[in-house]
């Protein structure tokens, strides 16, 4: 079916729903920093240029940060619901809008927020997906400054403490992550929490994203995350059993757009079955070689990650899949080197594409994921694999 259409800044609220075997709605990296429905303007005058290194305070920092221009809470999962396998993922953006900064009108779109839901379902070979978007106020959206609260309509995602951290942890909390998603063709209700301490990507949260020093972000994962609630379709709703379910979560937020030599991205979130968790990321030329790279490992029993250095990390494609829609060719197949150690990482949905030409202008390929060791070939987590521009270039 075809991607929703842009949303008019007049309209303060609306959504969009789809269901086919490919899917459709926006990345989460790209929906942000294309900015649905005008968010695409002239910089606004106190945009930095380089964000500085420091210390991220929580729960500040779990938190809104309106100041900068792009950012999202993204969770990505697995779980086993009814017997059958599932992979999910529920995200909410914000987005700056420059060209309305300076405007004293309380109607004025200054933050753009925005979610999306989408549902991978193994066993019938097809991704559901459903999305919102408004602007922020007028008791339809919000995103708190103070800690993870984002509501957009009838959809939130709210974190809360549960108690002291069990190790060295920069917050000293438990987290738990609340998602509420009612979509037209599917239902998540589902908690999220903490085992392990907050990672701390990059250096002490600063991510480089290329080159220049501009192109960085603010950035820290949750891994491990254990997994309660329900997946609810078809008339049915069935129960996650905890025990055969893990999440991911990313915050990111940053000013920067991508080096104007970056075709697109390819990137991993992989959480292995022994506790430790695995980030690797390269951004692409168009030649297909690597313009920048990074990540990180942690050990299931270590509270700090190792950070990758830019020549550390190499993408190797192993197997392709060419969309019928589109007639991009993915690979659904790579090999991962890393100081960590090489991997492969393997679709488990090949057919995992989302088109979003008729709203972001975007088409890219993000889906559920399984992670072995190379040599041995074996599995040794899942995770949720991430590639732009093969489509076309993506231009941020």
């Amino acid at each position: 079916m075809p991607a929703p259409t842009p949303i008019p800044l007049g309209n303060p609220s609306q959504s969009a729903a789809t269901l086919s075997p490919a899917g459709a709605g926006p990345s989460r990296r790209q929906a942000i920093a294309l900015g649905l429905a005008g968010a695409l303007a002239a910089p606004w005058p106190g945009s930095a240029l380089a964000l500085p290194l420091r210390t991220l305070q929580f729960p500040r920092d779990h938190g809104s940060h309106p100041e900068l221009r792009t950012e999202w809470w993204y969770i990505t999962g697995h779980a086993v619901a009814g017997g059958r396998e599932w992979g999910f993922q529920v995200t909410f953006f914000r987005s700056r809008v420059d060209a309305t900064q300076g405007m004293r009108s309380a109607f004025a779109a200054r933050q753009l927020l925005f979610a999306h839901a989408a549902v991978t379902d193994l066993q019938g070979q097809r991704l559901l997906h459903d999305q919102r978007i408004a602007r922020a106020g007028f008791g339809v959206a919000q995103a708190s400054e103070a800690d993870t609260a984002v509501r957009l309509q009838d959809w939130s995602l709210v974190r809360s403490d549960i108690g002291p951290a069990a190790g060295p942890d920069t917050t000293g909390v438990r987290s738990r992550y609340t998602a509420r998603i009612q979509g037209e063709q599917f239902g998540l209700q589902l908690q999220f929490d903490s085992t392990q301490p907050v990672l701390l990507q990059g250096r002490e949260g600063l991510s480089r994203k290329g080159p220049d020093a501009e192109q960085a972000s603010y950035y820290y994962s949750q891994p491990q995350l254990t997994v309660s609630g329900t997946i609810a379709l078809g008339g049915e709703r069935l129960a996650i059993n905890p025990a055969q379910a893990r999440a991911w979560m990313d915050h990111e937020w940053s000013e920067a757009l991508l080096h104007p030599e970056a075709q697109g991205w390819d990137w991993i979130g992989m959480n292995l079955a022994d506790g430790s968790a695995l980030t690797a990321f390269r951004l692409r030329r168009a030649d297909g070689t690597a313009l920048w790279a990074g990540g990180s490992w942690r050990a299931g029993n270590q509270a700090t990650a190792k950070a990758f250095g830019a020549s550390e990390v190499v993408f190797t494609p192993q197997r392709f899949w060419t969309s019928p829609q589109s007639g991009a060719r993915y690979p659904v197949q790579w090999r991962v080197q890393t100081p960590a150690g090489s991997f492969e990482v393997r679709s488990l949905l090949d057919s995992q594409e989302l088109d979003s030409s008729a709203s972001t202008g975007a088409i890219y390929w993000e889906g559920l994921s399984e992670l072995r060791v190379a040599d041995s070939g074996k599995v040794v987590g899942r995770g949720y694999l991430e590639m732009t521009g093969y489509a076309k270039a993506l231009r941020l």
